[in-house]
């Protein structure tokens, strides 16, 4: 990336024409929800725009509401896409470019080497209602083979950071506590993905409270979200 500040780039991805990274604090917030000026938020979502411009005519997006819809995204358009309520994008065409904003939640990318790729938004209600395994079966679906599906769990708050109540921990888990309790969502998430068939998956070393200088984080008080991007690039 030039024009943007990524905090990561999926690189694994890259082998088969597959572009997924997060964007960084530097960049500035991608979120409509905050108290900065609009003007503001759009002018970074234009200059992302610009600079996926080359490898994607098409950029989805959506209102999300920690659910488990995913939506598949086809050709016959172009521009800037804003889907109602929903958590999760796949598409298994070229020059579709995904996108979910996040401050603690998991980015989950997933992509295979023919350049089938989803992208989803999964906080703990989403990590519950194992959207991941919605995610698998957009693709499963339309004949991408799972097995041959890699997973990347990006950053988002680490298993250290996130102290959860009782009745979440259970939710998640499957087990009791008797009082507040961290979980790690990504490694729940990677147990779901494992279980559906999927054999490679990477989690990011970074956490958005521990790496708060470099990432938003809800849970440290920012108002700000970055973003996770997904694209296979157009030859």
């Amino acid at each position: 990336m030039s024009a943007i500040d990524v905090a990561e780039v999926v690189d694994d991805f890259a082998t088969f024409g597959v572009r997924a990274f997060t964007t960084s604090r530097a960049a500035g917030s991608f979120g409509f929800h905050s108290t900065e000026p609009t003007v503001d938020v759009m002018r970074r979502w234009s200059a992302l725009r610009e600079e996926l411009s080359s490898g994607a005519t098409r950029l989805a997006t959506a209102s999300q509401v920690h659910g488990t819809r995913v939506v598949v995204h086809g050709q016959g358009w172009e521009g800037w896409l804003r889907v109602d309520r929903a958590d999760g994008h796949a598409s298994l065409d070229q020059g579709t470019a995904m996108a979910v904003t996040i401050a603690d939640c998991v980015p989950v990318f997933l992509a295979h080497p023919s350049g089938a790729v989803a992208l989803l938004h999964s906080g703990w209600r989403g990590t519950a209602a194992r959207i991941v395994e919605s995610g698998i079966a957009a693709l499963a679906k339309r004949g991408v083979p799972v097995a041959e599906l890699w997973v990347h769990l990006g950053p988002s708050i680490c298993g250290n950071c996130y102290e959860v109540s009782p009745d979440v921990y259970a939710k998640l888990t499957s087990r009791s506590a008797a009082e507040p309790s961290c979980v790690d969502l990504r490694a729940v998430i990677a147990d779901h993905a494992h279980a559906a068939g999927v054999k490679r998956i990477t989690t990011s070393p970074l956490c958005t409270r521990c790496d708060n200088g470099r990432l938003y984080s809800h849970r440290s008080g920012d108002e700000g979200r970055q973003l996770a991007v997904i694209l296979a690039e157009l030859l």
